[in-house]
């Protein structure tokens, strides 16, 4: 397991944009699969992007076109940009990540370290 601190949540307008942050300890990006998930109020947990550890990219088609994940292997940092956010938006944003190399999985069981957790909530 590694141990993950997310920042950058904040609140917006409906339109705007905001940057996640995800840095990680314990273990290289490099050598893991590492994703966003988000928990909207009385909803599931459900999968918002991935990077695997050779690069791979994945995204749940609600953020297609908006949203865009990046790492900093020297800061050992995930990034997700986020533009033209909607209210649908709104929801506690996790960090997660295991070991991989080439695959990107969206279900949360297959992760087995996670972040605490950062509110994002846009308004309309």
């Amino acid at each position: 397991q590694v141990e993950l601190v997310e920042s950058g949540g904040g609140s917006v307008q409906a339109g705007g944009s905001l940057r996640l942050s995800c840095a990680a300890s314990g273990r290289p990006l490099s050598t893991m699969t590492m994703a966003w998930f988000r928990q909207p109020p009385g909803k599931e947990r459900e999968f918002v992007t991935g990077i695997s550890g050779s690069g791979y990219t994945r995204y749940a088609d609600s953020v297609k076109g908006r949203f865009t994940i990046s790492r900093d292997n020297a800061k050992n940092t995930l990034y997700v940009e986020m533009h033209t956010l909607e209210p649908e938006d709104t929801a506690v944003y996790y960090c997660a990540a295991r070991p991989g190399r080439d695959s990107i999985w969206a279900e949360k069981l297959d992760y087995d370290s996670w972040g605490q957790g950062t509110q994002v909530t846009v308004s309309s």
